[in-house]
């Protein structure tokens, strides 16, 4: 059951195709930021839609990503190719560097930011 505090939902978790990816904005640390959804089963893995070679964001057209033969997400600008659990780029420009998690959780099929409430 969500409190007044909790983190509104980012997505339905049935709205991700398993296996696939979603791109969804969402504050995080104050900022409204692009973020990578990818599903696996229940399973959410999150990360800022930004490329560490060049800054720029992943996606070929706004949430439309693209996945190599081997499972991995691939830069459209650069061809950089990330793994999927850890988000180590292991091909391309940027190979040794990682892209930026986001936390996130699946709570009651919704997939929302994993934040940790703090007392004053």
């Amino acid at each position: 059951m969500s409190t007044p505090h909790d983190p509104p939902p980012l997505i339905a978790l049935d709205a991700i195709p398993d296996g696939g990816f979603a791109e969804v904005e969402a504050m995080v640390e104050g900022d409204a930021e692009s973020v990578i959804l990818h599903r696996e089963g229940d399973q959410v893995r999150a990360w800022f839609n930004v490329c560490p070679h060049a800054g720029r964001r992943l996606d070929w057209a706004p949430g439309q990503f693209l996945k190599s033969k081997e499972g991995l997400l691939v830069c459209a600008v650069h061809g950089a190719s990330f793994e999927l659990r850890s988000g180590e780029c292991v091909a391309g420009p940027c190979r040794g560097e990682s892209l930026r998690a986001v936390e996130v959780v699946v709570r009651d099929g919704d997939v929302v930011l994993d934040v940790v409430l703090r007392s004053p």
